[in-house]
Formats: structure tokens, sequence, C-alpha cells
């Protein structure tokens, strides 16, 4: 009986010593990695974030990166810690790799939003409260997200457009600039006074206080139109004070030809018609 302890503890010994001790040294040591890289990978990417937050990026795109280096450290720590109890990672890594691709091919529209998103952060063509004309649609810039961007109309319409679609087409951002050009066409009947009519748009531009005065506003018979001529009126405001402006000069000098006997001429369709009714 006792020699069949003897060799039962023997046993017991060899596969203590065998087993349970070296693979408890691996499970130990492997743990140890997966909680030391993971607090290694959240002071990292704490630390890039806040570097990046001291750049001129945008909040989304810094929160993306951190988010993303913060993943790929997280990879290689577990890659790491399944390497140390012994599991191939090479076959790993192949696997994450063709599961990427499989991922990628699935969500190639979504991809290309994600990477037009990426460029729009960067490269900042436009700012959120920009008023923008992109992808067919006019409106100011609410927020620019990693897939899409939302705008609102002047209509408070609220557009989602995907990043893919903006970036893809012309891009026209009417409050990059400080100052605007207003281009408006006033036209007169062949019978007035061309002489006169510029002496009264000229001074409405000069008394709006909002015009400014270089570049010097152009006044100019720009054409010799079918049943009119037409002026050219093109002043330069601030950016901000566009469509204010553009109205009250419209409306200034209608007000101001009627006053002074200068007609605007109906279009021929126009005068066709009235004759007709007539």
């Amino acid at each position: 009986m006792f020699e069949f302890l003897n060799v039962d503890e023997a046993q017991a010994v060899a596969i203590y010593s065998k087993y349970i001790v070296p693979w408890s040294l691996k499970i130990l040591l492997a743990l140890l990695i997966f909680l030391i890289g993971q607090l290694a990978a959240k002071i990292i990417s704490s630390m890039v974030g806040k570097l990046l937050s001291h750049t001129k990026l945008d909040t989304i795109l810094v929160d993306f990166i951190q988010s993303l280096l913060r993943a790929l450290l997280m990879i290689i720590v577990i890659i790491a810690a399944l390497d140390q109890l012994g599991v191939n990672t090479n076959s790993v890594i192949a696997i994450l790799g063709a599961a990427g691709l499989a991922i990628g091919l699935a969500l190639q529209g979504s991809l290309q939003n994600f990477a037009a998103g990426f460029m729009l952060l960067i490269f900042r063509p436009f700012k959120a409260g920009d008023f923008v004309e992109a992808a067919g649609t006019a409106g100011n810039i609410e927020k620019i997200g990693i897939f899409s961007t939302t705008m609102y109309t002047g209509d408070n319409k609220e557009v989602i457009i995907p990043n893919g679609t903006i970036y893809s087409g012309n891009i026209v951002n009417y409050s990059k600039r400080a100052t605007r050009r207003i281009d408006m066409i006033f036209s007169i009947s062949y019978g007035d006074d061309i002489r006169l009519a510029r002496d009264v748009i000229a001074s409405i531009i000069k008394e709006e206080p909002r015009i400014l005065a270089e570049p010097t506003p152009l006044i100019a018979v720009g054409e010799l139109a079918v049943n009119s001529v037409n002026f050219f009126v093109r002043p330069w405001v601030k950016t901000e004070e566009y469509w204010d402006v553009k109205f009250t000069i419209t409306e200034k000098i209608k007000l101001a030809f009627d006053a002074n006997g200068i007609t605007i001429p109906f279009p021929p369709i126009h005068t066709q018609a009235i004759k007709a009714a007539e």
C-alpha cells in the first residue's frame, strides 16, 4: 500500500512541477501583461489626447485619435498576453487581418465616409457655424462628425450629409472670408437718362454706412440688353452683413428710381402678355 501511495505522490509531484507550476506562472504573467498593458494604453492615449488638445485639431478628431490609439495599443497588449500563454499569435494576426478585410469590404461606403470625415477634420474647409454650399445643399454647419456632417438650412431644416458626398464635390464656404462682394443688376429703360440713373445709384451706395470704401464699389453700364440698359452694381461689405445690405440697397434703389421717374422695364414676355390682355 505504501508503495502505491509513493507512486501516486510521485505522479502528483510530476504533474505539479510539469504542468501546474509552469501554467500558473504563464497565466499570472499573461494577466500581469494584460493589466499593466491596459494601464499603459490608457496613460499613453490620455497623454496623446492632452498634447493634441493644445493644437488646432478639432475636438472630435482629437477624441477619435485618442480612442483609435487606445484600441490599437490594447490589440498589441492582448496579442502579447496570448503569446505568453503559448497561443500561436501568427494565426491570431492572420484571423484579425482577414476579419478586417471582410469588414472593410462590407462597410466600403462607411469607410469612405470615415476617411472623408477624417480629411474634413484635418484640413478644415469649414467649421461649425459657417454658411456652406456642399453636396447640393446650402446651410449653416452645425456639427462635423466622423461619418456625416449636420447642417441646418435657412428655413431651419436639419440636413445630414455623408462626408464622402461632401468631400467628393465642390465646397463653397461663404463665411471663410471677412468680406464679400454683392453682385446686383439694375435695369432701366432705353428712354431713361443713364447719367441720372448712375447718380441715383451712386448716392444710395455712398449713403449706406455698411458698404466698405475699399475695394471701391463698382457702378457700370454692364449690358445693353434686348429691352433694357443694365447697370452692374458691386459693392463690398462685411460677410455677416451681406444679406441685410443687399436687401436694403435693392429696396432703396427701387424707391429712388420711382421718385426720379426712372422705369424698370418688364421682360419682353411680360410686355406681350400685357398687350394681349389689353
